[in-house]
């Protein structure tokens, strides 16, 4: 990922956290949030299928997916999400209009008080409409007979005129139209306010317009299959259309691959394990000669120098966000606060003295732990210079200001299977065994040993064949069972990965997203127990799919300060929600 990818990627995301939070200010619900680009309320993703708010965040302009969010606002407020899923007609092209006049519906009840959501609902409809017509897509029949009917909808629920720049264009076929919709364009300004009576009008306009697209396919000679029409709508309607599920990714930026998984789906989201026998924890440096954790140590010394990264900046700003007041006893001779008993024969000895009382005495400090957990899959070989380098830095800048800190890391026993997967295949290979390989979680720095007693140990991340394939969802439990072991009030778990969860023998047995789905559901429960904060550091991609809280990252550009106060920021909890 190129550098102006990763400004891409910021700019995203701050876009996105600012759209969240103005849906929660404007709906009062707390659980929306944007994850890959995508919105969610909780784990359950909220589908935008009016095809003038389906917008790409990281490329539209700021304006564009403010409006969006505004519209999503008004369709959760006045919009019954499963009466509209119950009577939404079938067949592309009429669920594709009856989902479009839904959305317009709502935006016709923006507040009075608002007149800016109400504008800027306009501005996107309108660019939306220009982009339309400039793609080329109302040059067929098909896409003038969609373009005309949406233009004619807005025009009549909001009482304006339709847009000026393609009013000559769509004359004729909106004169065609005027007997068929007539009753159901005034239906639908009349009853806008009710979504049941306007669905009935709503329903007609679709059935119109289904009519006239089979018609047209019909007269073009190309058959009247409902599935021919929904395969040309959705190769040629792209802009306007788009139902499946496939991530939209922009052009600089990765987003992590994940679906759903019929496996995990069929065990009721319950995820198994076919043996643990072969599971192992260890330390890291354990696993590497002395000489050679040694000779990694200096490496990455030099490494560190050689970037130029300031620690002690790097403490103050964690300082900042880490830090809170803590009782340090009392301050005695104080003027206000408690009477000092001790002092009050001095009143009556010097009766203008003021200084007979005491109060609470605070200072700062940080009652924290933060646990870094490292995938130690084939490909983050590549990046564990880097990755080492700033955890290194962190957990040093950490110590200064008295958090306490973990190095762990995960990976698999062996690669493809090993003796978990011939164990299974002995026996028969019984359907749907669950994970098939076994686990090696690595110990690199406890929270009971200092950086410096463990600064050599850290070396070991620079051996590359520690790291074979990923179990992310069980290393999550595992690192997050041992925070909740510590005393500490605040527990803070960063994941460094570049990549979805891996294991080609569980997902040979099972399907591509069993591992993945097993790690959302993970992440999603922690996070709502609310004991460990959960935060994503993807080296080279967006981890968003997977944990609410993340930060997309360049390992193959230097470690500069930005990195570091946009790490910062995401551990004091200002974050994309």
């Amino acid at each position: 990922m190129s550098a102006s990818a990763q400004q891409q990627a910021r700019r995203q995301q701050r876009i996105e956290a600012l759209c969240a939070a103005s849906l929660r200010a404007l709906t009062g619900r707390r659980d929306l949030h944007y994850r890959g680009r995508r919105l969610y309320q909780g784990e359950a993703r909220l589908p935008t299928h009016a095809p003038h708010l389906r917008l790409d965040t990281g490329q539209a302009a700021f304006a564009d997916c403010r409006a969006a969010a505004d519209g999503m606002a008004l369709r959760l407020l006045h919009s019954d999400a499963r009466w509209h899923r119950e009577h939404c007609p079938e067949g592309a092209v009429e669920r594709l209009v009856f989902e479009l006049l839904e959305q317009l519906r709502v935006e016709t009840l923006a507040p009075a008080d608002m007149p800016g959501m109400a504008a800027n609902l306009r501005r996107r409809f309108d660019a939306w409409s220009r982009d339309f017509c400039r793609s080329g897509l109302t040059e067929g029949s098909l896409g003038l007979l969609l373009y005309t009917v949406a233009q004619m909808c807005w025009s009549r629920l909001h009482a304006r005129p339709v847009l000026e720049e393609t009013e000559d264009y769509i004359e004729g076929t909106r004169a065609s139209l005027v007997g068929d919709l007539g009753t159901p364009l005034a239906g639908i300004r009349r009853h806008r306010r009710d979504q049941a009576a306007y669905a009935e009008h709503a329903l007609a306009i679709a059935r119109v317009v289904g009519e006239g697209a089979v018609a047209e396919r019909a007269e073009a000679g190309q058959g009247e299959e409902d599935g021919e029409i929904e395969e040309t709508v959705e190769e040629g309607f792209a802009l306007l259309l788009d139902f499946d599920e496939a991530d939209q990714e922009g052009e600089g930026l990765a987003t992590a691959k994940s679906g759903r998984s019929k496996a995990f789906e069929d065990a009721e989201l319950a995820y198994r394990v076919y043996t643990t026998r072969y599971d192992r924890e260890v330390s890291a440096a354990s696993l590497v000669r002395r000489a050679l954790l040694h000779e990694n140590r200096e490496r990455l010394d030099r490494a560190i120098a050689e970037q130029g990264i300031n620690v002690p900046r790097l403490a103050r700003r964690l300082g900042q966000v880490l830090w809170r007041p803590r009782p340090d006893g009392w301050a005695f001779g104080e003027e206000e606060g408690h009477i000092d008993g001790r002092r009050l024969a001095q009143l009556v000895s010097s009766p203008t003295e003021r200084r007979l009382f005491y109060r609470d005495q605070y200072r700062l400090g940080t009652d924290c732990i933060v646990s870094f957990l490292i995938d130690c899959s084939g490909s983050m070989k590549h990046h564990s210079e880097p990755v080492a380098m700033m955890v290194d830095s962190l957990i040093r800048a950490l110590e200064m200001i008295g958090a306490r800190t973990e190095l762990l890391g995960f990976t698999t026993g062996a690669w493809n299977g090993g003796r978990a997967y011939q164990e299974w295949m002995s026996r028969g290979r019984p359907r749907h065994p669950g994970r098939l390989n076994g686990l090696c979680h690595m110990v690199f720095k406890d929270a009971d040993r200092s950086w410096r007693r463990a600064r050599r140990d850290v070396g070991a991340l620079l051996k590359p064949d520690l790291f074979r394939e990923g179990i992310d969802g069980e290393a999550v439990d595992w690192a997050c069972e041992r925070l909740l072991a510590r005393t500490e009030t605040r527990r803070i778990l960063i994941v460094i990965s570049d990549g979805c969860p891996a294991d080609s023998a569980t997902n040979l047995a099972n399907d591509a997203y069993y591992l993945d789905n097993h790690l959302k559901e993970v992440v999603a429960r922690r996070t709502r127990e609310g004991q460990v904060e959960i935060l994503g550091l993807g080296v080279g991609l967006d981890l968003s799919p997977f944990y609410r809280r993340c930060l997309a990252t360049d390992m193959s550009q230097a470690l500069d300060t930005h990195l570091f106060d946009e790490i910062v920021e995401r551990i004091g909890g200002r974050h994309r929600r």
